[in-house]
């Protein structure tokens, strides 16, 4: 199968590189969107996730004018084969220097090999598993906004205390959806919980009818829904017909997006609670960043994944900045993880040796619509999981960069 082209991407510097940063960067950066820009997370990454890399090196080029920087796009369908194949194309042939976004576990882990490969860089933000940072973990990968064991930490464990200590899993059938089940059914159970049952639904799906009546039946108190996307959505949509929580079951949303909201309505979504690590309303700054984003696409509002671009762009370009040089991928990743981490969104933080990304996470909870002052006002927040309690302890990961 052919990779998919969609080039949406144009250089983004208007001035052309001086002879000292067309040395520095052997003629330019060149950073690759690959993305969902179609399909089941096309909302919550996509488009969106293209602006904000071009907003990030539109950002950066005011205070550091005179270098060239390109952005291109692709759509990988959410398959990891044309993830991989478009990535050795822009490695290889277009000398793209870094791809960032990778929504979609599958795609991101191959791009996560290929650029171990290449010697080039991958910056994850849509994609969720925690085996970025384990054993699947590289020199040349840093995960950026969230991962599996975040969201389990975050919401299983929230929930798990406040009462609802049996749980049935209706999981996404990849890679992902697998990460996240085990994640939050270890932490379930650590707290003293149950896992009363699990099952497993074809990536994506329409029909949820027959894996709700297996989790109805079941009598767990907890649902846990180990997707994303039109996937979570369709699932809570199908279990309201069903009258799943007017029976005496929770839903428990593992991985909630604003746009998975907002498609819902806050009549069907109110009440749910999940784990993020950012949002929109949070500060002047994120709002003024939304604001700008809404108007670019389309009144829509920005996700976690698209702030996690931003910030990892941003970072990116520093690194190369001091460095000089983007020839060596993995050189680029260790400058990463040298220097702390500052951006408008996501403010102070650091990179790990395993290549996680380290800044606090934020329970939240889905309004009511009488509580609702505007668009997409939709959340509240429970409670501000700090940095040091959000990820998963460094030593426990498996990464092989990680000295024992």
């Amino acid at each position: 199968m052919r990779p998919s082209r969609l080039m949406l991407g144009v250089a983004m510097a208007g001035l052309m590189a001086s002879a000292a940063h067309a040395d520095m960067t052997e003629g330019g950066i060149k950073i690759g969107v690959l993305t969902d820009m179609s399909g089941t997370y096309s909302d919550l990454s996509g488009g969106g996730s293209v602006w904000s890399a071009k907003k990030a090196v539109e950002d950066y080029l005011k205070a550091k004018p005179g270098l060239k920087v390109e952005v291109i796009a692709a759509d990988h369908q959410n398959k990891a084969d044309i993830s991989a194949n478009t990535a050795r194309q822009w490695y290889d042939v277009d000398k793209v220097d870094v791809i960032v976004d990778l929504v979609t576990s599958s795609t991101a882990l191959a791009v996560n090999q290929i650029a171990k490969e290449k010697n080039k860089v991958a910056l994850v933000s849509g994609a969720a598993s925690s085996a970025l940072t384990g054993k699947d973990c590289t020199a040349n990968t840093i995960h950026w906004t969230y991962d599996t064991w975040a969201l389990a930490n975050g919401t299983g464990s929230a929930i798990t205390k406040t009462g609802g200590d049996s749980w049935f899993f209706l999981t996404a059938d990849y890679a992902f959806g697998h990460a996240l089940e085990k994640d939050t059914a270890a932490v379930v159970e650590k707290l003293g919980g149950k896992v009363m049952g699990k099952v497993r639904h074809p990536f994506p799906a329409q029909d949820f009818s027959s894996f709700l009546l297996q989790a109805q039946a079941s009598k767990a108190k907890i649902i846990g829904l180990a997707n994303a996307g039109a996937d979570t959505t369709n699932a809570i949509k199908q279990a309201s017909e069903f009258g799943i929580v007017a029976g005496g079951q929770n839903l428990a949303g593992l991985l909630v997006f604003i746009t998975d909201v907002h498609a819902l309505g806050l009549k069907t979504s109110q009440g749910l609670i999940f784990t993020e690590s950012w949002y929109w309303d949070a500060n002047d700054t994120n709002r003024a960043f939304a604001k700008e984003y809404a108007a670019a696409n389309g009144g829509k509002y920005p996700t976690m994944v698209h702030a996690g671009v931003y910030s990892s762009v941003i970072h990116y370009l520093k690194a190369v900045e001091d460095l000089k040089s983007d020839a060596d991928g993995a050189a680029v990743v260790a400058k990463m993880k040298a220097m702390p981490t500052d951006d408008k969104l996501y403010g102070k933080g650091t990179v790990r040796a395993d290549g996680r990304k380290i800044h606090d996470m934020y329970l939240f909870e889905v309004k009511k619509p009488e509580e609702s002052k505007g668009p997409w006002d939709y959340y509240k927040t429970r409670a501000t999981i700090p940095a040091t309690e959000a990820w998963r302890p460094l030593d426990a990961g498996e990464c092989p960069l990680v000295k024992k």
